[in-house]
């Protein structure tokens, strides 16, 4: 079943990005700051959730009566969550893949490397079971609607290996081509081919120095398996292979308090807030991204020291 989609613009604006996350809590901490900074400059941005998160761990103690294995309650609470983060960085248009509740979340294992796998055990109606055509059919019609020059979604592991990430890449990408098909499924819409997809990703020079300060300072928990000298896992990306940075460090405050609005997820006391009491709300102010296809971006000025551009936009005016 397709769920009927409707614009919400009458005209949109010239800027539109659109953001496929897994979970609710997973827009913020990889994209907040992208949010609610093109929010703030008048774009248009528009968050699908793939699932909402069912089989999350619940962190706050009064809530465990929400959890999987007891009520299983939790995604309607989590979608409580996602509306006030939502709120926080001023995004209006969200929804979620089919509809709430058409996929639920998959839950995951850890290998022996301490990278998230699929598990043994898996529910029926989960994302990472889900008919990929089909899934990619609830996306087409948004993708067609809301016209984004931008479509931004995870790598091929999913970040971290989790399969409702890994899921929501495979979905993003394959709705991706099939929107632009002119031939397609003319009932989702007019065809729209977007003109750039960008990968969430984290910069290695970055981590290196966070990890770094963190072991200097006697924390050997924060980001424990982190070799701040050594190999570092493939959910890092080298700064050679980044396209694009997002400095919010102005509006980061916003961020903030989406992630505090996820309070089942992310505790106060957790490695996210322990980034922000070691380094201040600014180490979570920038938001990276690889370009996966389309337009690229322009050329940084000359003697840039970096050439990553500073807009998903650039060159696409």
């Amino acid at each position: 079943m397709v769920v009927a989609v409707t614009s919400a613009a009458t005209n949109l604006p010239d800027r539109r990005l659109l953001l496929v996350h897994a979970h609710p809590d997973d827009e913020t901490i990889g994209t907040g700051v992208t949010m609610a900074e093109y929010v703030a400059a008048g774009a248009a941005v528009t968050l699908v959730t793939c699932t909402l998160g069912e089989e999350g761990e619940v962190l706050v103690d009064s809530l465990g009566h929400l959890a999987a294995h007891q009520e299983d309650t939790l995604g309607e609470h989590r979608l409580g969550e996602l509306n006030q983060a939502m709120a926080a960085l001023g995004v209006t248009d969200f929804l979620r893949l089919g509809g709430d509740g058409r996929y639920r979340d998959s839950g995951m294992a850890y290998d022996d490397l301490g990278m998230a796998i699929a598990r043994t055990e898996l529910r029926p109606g989960i994302f990472w079971t889900a008919d990929l055509l089909e899934a990619a059919n609830e996306l087409v019609p948004i993708i067609r609607d809301r016209r984004p020059q931008v479509l931004i979604t995870y790598d091929e592991f999913g970040g971290y290996g989790h399969p409702d990430h890994v899921q929501a890449h495979r979905v993003a990408m394959y709705a991706y081509l099939l929107a632009g098909v002119r031939s397609y499924r003319k009932d989702l819409g007019p065809a729209w081919v977007v003109p750039r997809v960008l990968w969430t990703a984290m910069s290695e020079s970055r981590m290196r120095e966070a990890v770094r300060a963190f072991r200097n300072a006697g924390d050997e928990e924060t980001w424990k398996g982190f070799d701040p000298d050594g190999e570092m896992p493939p959910m890092v990306t080298s700064d050679e292979d980044i396209d694009c940075v997002i400095d919010g460090s102005d509006i980061v405050s916003q961020k903030m308090d989406a992630m505090r609005a996820h309070a089942t997820q992310i505790t106060l006391d957790g490695p996210f807030f322990a980034m922000a009491d070691n380094f201040g709300d600014e180490a979570w102010g920038q938001e990276y991204f690889r370009l996966a296809v389309g337009t690229p971006f322009p050329p940084a000025p000359e003697g840039s020291e970096r050439s990553w551009a500073t807009d998903v936009f650039a060159g696409l005016d």
